[in-house]
């Protein structure tokens, strides 16, 4: 049952009307809240309400469905997994208290891998809006996530790459190049990922086709992937496609992912069909994720509730399916919902932290689409922050530009950059390839090599309108 929470500030007194409002209230400024008319008036208004809200039991959050249980699918896969015994270390501690341990000394990593499956998104939301960046990049180095298919993602000290080799019609050569290229930089240890320009169940399987056999002939210790829909992957699947990994864009909410067009016994399905195939050598892991702040409320399926909070309801779904990669495309959908560089910094820090809190291996397409108010050196800040926060892994695109989807991320040498100044590896496997290849003389320090491997060099002699 909902109740109303109250705060007085000298002769004032604040009243919020649900947990529900407090949280939205409590939520740093951004554009998509303003939006949805659900944001605090003001910045006192925003204060008191982080005050409120610091105050609030954990266990409230047990007993106060943001959506209600018999309304919404996310909300009962968030009710009926919790893990009383996880939460048991944690269930005495307020919000306000609950920041301060995860900033101590007690909070380690083998601790907060312990409790993480007692900690809702809700909780881990709520704590989120009343820590500073600088609290969301260190609790969130201390959360270790691990997965496994081809290569080994999330070791601590390591930074992983998806290769993004899109072209605006699907050209083999274009792609091929770009994978090569790609691959010259050190990136694609995460996954080879390709969005299609044609998005049907016969473009996917050639695209499917084109990447199993780079990967195969080079015999590259990484994963691929064509982000099509669920439901074409799992026809994929039933034509003998080699199927890697399964992609979804996953929402918070029921009606998010409805409008999406699946629900989660589709992803079960789909799950289960990519495991029987036995493609992983080193692990199972084999669903892909992508989120982003912004897609509840555009869908018009947030309930009224804040994105940050939708955003990391998301993850509970992501958490439920074991995925080998997440990842938030934080600045994609554009200004409405995250307006300037300064709000997508702060989007792509919160969903980070609470993704690998819950235990999500979250990784970040570190974007911006060309009418926000944002430009490369706001994605350099954010990039290098992620990379201190122990990020799992980014994008690597040509020159920092989407030429099929139209918008601005990372490129190679962007992550190869963070791998250096950070002192962060690749894949372990797939250091050992970059090794074996030629393609760096020194894996640790990231040094190219300035030839051309041998391998990719009798290649390209023989290219005639096929693959590398």
């Amino acid at each position: 049952m909902s109740k109303s929470y109250r705060y007085t500030l000298g002769s004032k007194t604040y009243q919020f009307e649900s947990l529900a409002q407090l949280m939205a209230k409590a939520t740093p400024q951004r554009s998509g809240d303003s939006l949805a008319g659900v944001s605090a008036s003001c910045a006192e208004e925003r204060a008191v309400a982080q005050m409120t809200l610091a105050e609030v039991p954990l266990k409230t959050f047990l007993n106060e469905a943001l959506i209600p249980y018999e309304d919404d699918e996310i909300t009962r896969l968030i009710i009926d997994e919790h893990d009383t015994h996880a939460f048991s270390p944690i269930a005495h501690l307020t919000v306000g208290d609950f920041r301060n341990w995860l900033l101590s000394d007690h909070a380690t990593s083998a601790v907060l891998t312990s409790i993480r499956a007692g900690v809702t998104p809700e909780m881990a939301a709520a704590v989120c809006k009343i820590m500073r960046n600088q609290d969301l990049i260190l609790v969130a180095k201390k959360c270790h996530v691990t997965t496994a298919f081809r290569n080994t993602i999330g070791l601590p000290g390591h930074l992983s790459t998806r290769l993004q080799p899109n072209h605006p019609t699907d050209n083999v050569n274009g792609i091929a190049a770009s994978i090569l290229d790609g691959l010259l930089y050190g990136s694609g240890d995460a996954v080879i990922g390709i969005n299609p320009a044609t998005d049907n169940v016969a473009q996917a399987i050639k695209l499917m086709q084109l990447m199993d056999e780079v990967i195969e002939k080079y015999q590259i210790p990484t994963q691929s992937c064509v982000l099509t829909h669920v439901t074409n992957t799992i026809e994929c699947i039933n034509a003998g496609a080699p199927v890697d990994l399964v992609f979804q864009s996953i929402g918070g909410t029921e009606a998010t992912n409805t409008s999406f067009g699946f629900n989660l016994n589709t992803l079960a399905e789909a799950q289960a069909a990519a495991l029987s195939l036995k493609r992983g050598t080193v692990g199972d892991n084999i669903m892909y994720f992508e989120t982003g702040q912004g897609s509840s409320l555009s869908a018009n399926a947030h309930h009224g509730l804040d994105q940050q909070t939708c955003e990391t309801r998301a993850y509970a779904v992501a958490r439920k399916f074991k995925p080998l990669l997440v990842n938030t495309v934080v600045g994609f959908i554009g200004p409405e919902y995250l307006f300037d560089g300064k709000e997508i910094t702060r989007a792509g820090l919160e969903d980070h932290f609470c993704a690998k809190l819950l235990g999500v291996p979250m990784g970040c397409d570190v974007c911006y689409t060309n009418h926000a108010e944002a430009d490369q050196n706001d994605m350099d800040n954010l990039l290098t922050l992620l990379g201190v926060a122990g990020c799992s892994f980014v994008m690597g695109i040509p020159g920092s530009d989407d030429i099929m989807l139209n918008y601005q991320t990372t490129s190679f040498h962007d992550a190869l950059y963070a791998r250096r100044v950070l002192g962060l590896r690749a894949a372990p496997e797939f250091e050992l390839w970059l090794a074996k290849m030629n393609i760096m003389t020194d894996t640790k320090q990231h040094i190219l090599s300035d030839t051309l491997p041998s391998q990719f060099a009798r290649s390209l002699k023989t290219l005639s309108g096929g693959a590398l």
